[in-house]
C-alpha cells in the first residue's frame, strides 16, 4: 500500500458495464471508482449496495480504486 493515499469505506450506488462504480462515502461525497488488483483479475462481482473499501489519491478526490469488498 502506498503512503500517500486516503482510505475510505463506502457503499456502491451504481455499477456501470465497464466495471466502474459510483460509491457513496458520506452524505455529501460520491466517488467514481474502479476495482483494482485481485478484484479485477478474478472478476469479483460488485453489486449495488455492497460495502467496499476505497483508496483515493489526495491529488484527485473524484476517482478511486476499490481494494476490498466487505
Amino acid at each position: 500500500m502506498d503512503k500517500d493515499v486516503l482510505i475510505f469505506e463506502g457503499s456502491v450506488l451504481e455499477v456501470y458495464p465497464d466495471m466502474r462504480c459510483l460509491v457513496k462515502i458520506n452524505e455529501k461525497l460520491t466517488v467514481a471508482a474502479y476495482p483494482g488488483g485481485k478484484l479485477k483479475k478474478y472478476s469479483i462481482k460488485i453489486m449495488p449496495g455492497d460495502r467496499v473499501v476505497l483508496e483515493i489519491s489526495p491529488y484527485d478526490l473524484k476517482t478511486g480504486r476499490i481494494i476490498k469488498r466487505l
